[in-house]
């Protein structure tokens, strides 16, 4: 048996699965610690379906934390970014494009300094070793918590990035948390770069965040492993996660996805994930999210690591309705239960209007029944006709594609969608985001430029690939069952020598399970 849980932002979901059959499912509030929401969570699955702690195998766990404390600037440590690049990168500093509550928030101190490799590997200029530790007698002096390395090209070499972190290691001490860049974002100097600081910055809630996880669970009793969910719908391990808190940052919609896929058992589809704030639209490609080919926004902050590509709009269960029928941005949010107007409070919410429709049944349908049923019909038109504009934004083809709609708010959504037809709506739909927590795999991917010489091709490819299952398996996945899931190749015509990006992607079962 094994946990899933999603921790986000109204709601903790939380699943006890036994293979893929689904035992027990509930929801609890979230709570301001984290840990108590937990507690409650595993509650409820225990009053649901009794179990004993010490038999679960493996606990994987989705929060929202780490993007919402970026995005809303709080519990950030000082962060000092250092580029490797001179003599060339001048013109562009680091974190030259950050809003201004950010760069205040993280410190915004910066570094340039020699080093850097050209798309084939070839220094830029070597690495001085003297300059480096001048740079961390600086960063000591002025107080900073942590470190974000980013080099010129270190997706194709991270050589100087590794050493220069084992000098400021040597010379700042364990206390100072090192990020490099090479290890989180791909080719593209100023987003990777950016997701690195990102990172650094989180450093230090990492710890929190993630032994409170440990300590809930081992004060529950519960001996397992701890597994967080990431954005490619993988897991990773606690102390990976200690290293890489920015690696969480999409996992919700991603737990999501996932979940529909194993509830609907489609594995091409799009996927409709309606929370209390906000619907979140994505694609499932071999039952794995498609991944955003562009540089994502956080927060006003560009950077290109993996994330899903997922399109959000703010109608969720607890959006508030206008006089004219016009459903959210705004939401009470985690309120719902005290605010809404069927739960005896005084604002009219989607709710509302879902229970007011027969839609659904909550709290007290009477409260709603002086609602015109013309109006009623008319929110109920328009929030069918908003999530299927957003669908249909995220769609590539006119080839028929299934749409299944999973969360707690998709009671708000009808049976069919205009324009698109019937909508699937599994069982198990509103605890989605737990499951897919609870079924994720191990991952690796790797993402780098090549130099294809002529008749070299093949073993190039084969490199790549046997680079992405090593990955994989370092992460905790079991050698036999890794497969290839994700394959790109793109030739880059304004470079030299055959220049060639492979990104590949491998995923297998949890080691063990």
């Amino acid at each position: 048996m094994r946990i899933g849980i999603d921790v986000g932002g109204t709601n903790t979901d939380s699943v006890l699965m036994e293979g893929d059959t689904v035992l027990a499912g509930t929801k609890a509030h979230t709570t301001d610690d984290i840990s108590t929401g937990i507690v409650n969570s595993l509650d409820g699955l225990k009053a649901e379906r009794d179990f004993d702690p010490g038999a679960i195998e493996a606990v994987m766990i989705g929060t929202t934390h780490f993007v919402n404390a970026f995005v809303e600037a709080r519990r950030l440590v000082k962060v000092a970014a250092l580029r490797l690049g001179l003599p060339a990168t001048a013109s562009l500093p680091p974190m030259v494009d950050w809003p201004q509550r950010l760069v205040e928030a993280t410190g915004g101190r910066s570094y340039l300094a020699h080093g850097g490799h050209e798309f084939d590997g070839r220094e830029i200029s070597p690495l001085d070793p003297d300059e480096i530790k001048r740079i961390a007698a600086d960063m000591r002096a002025n107080g900073v918590e942590a470190v974000a390395v980013s080099s010129v090209f270190s997706p194709v070499n991270d050589e100087f990035e590794v050493r220069a972190a084992e000098i400021l290691a040597e010379e700042l001490g364990p206390a100072v948390a090192i990020s490099l860049s090479s290890r989180i974002g791909r080719t593209g100097l100023l987003g990777r770069e950016n997701a690195a600081i990102a990172n650094a910055a989180l450093s230090a809630m990492a710890q929190t965040v993630v032994g409170g996880f440990e300590r809930s669970l081992a004060d529950y009793g519960v001996t397992a492993p701890l597994f967080l969910s990431q954005n490619d719908g993988t897991l990773m391990g606690a102390d990976y996660a200690r290293q890489y808190p920015i690696s969480t940052f999409s996992s919700g919609p991603t737990n999501s996805m996932r979940g529909a896929a194993v509830l609907s058992g489609l594995e091409d589809c799009a996927v409709v994930d309606v929370g209390g704030t906000t619907s979140d639209i994505g694609i499932l490609v071999n039952k794995f999210p498609r991944e955003a080919n562009t540089e994502v926004e956080i927060g006003g902050v560009r950077t290109n690591f993996r994330m899903p590509d997922v399109y959000s709009i703010g109608i969720g269960g607890g959006s508030l309705v206008s006089g004219d029928a016009v459903v959210g941005p705004q939401s009470v949010g985690y309120r719902l239960t005290t605010e809404a107007l069927v739960f005896g409070g005084t604002t009219l919410t989607a709710s509302d209007i879902a229970v007011a429709a027969g839609m659904a049944q909550m709290g007290d349908p009477s409260r709603v029944a002086h609602l015109d049923k013309e109006f009623v019909a008319s929110a109920v038109q328009r929030i069918a006709d908003d999530v299927a504009d957003a669908v249909d934004r995220m769609r590539t083809s006119s080839d028929p594609l299934p749409v299944v709609a999973v969360g707690g708010g998709s009671i708000l959504l009808p049976d069919r969608l205009p324009g698109l037809g019937e909508m699937v709506r599994p069982d198990n739909f509103a605890v989605a985001n737990a499951i897919g927590a609870a079924i994720a795999q191990i991952g690796g991917e790797i993402d780098q430029v090549f130099t294809v010489a002529p008749g070299t091709r093949d073993n190039v490819v084969t490199e790549a690939r046997e680079a992405a299952v090593e990955r994989a398996v370092e992460a905790g996945a079991d050698r036999d069952t890794v497969r290839i899931v994700d394959f790109d190749e793109v030739p880059l015509p304004y470079l030299p020598g055959n220049a060639t990006r492979i990104r590949c992607k491998a995923v297998g079962d949890l080691k063990g399970a």
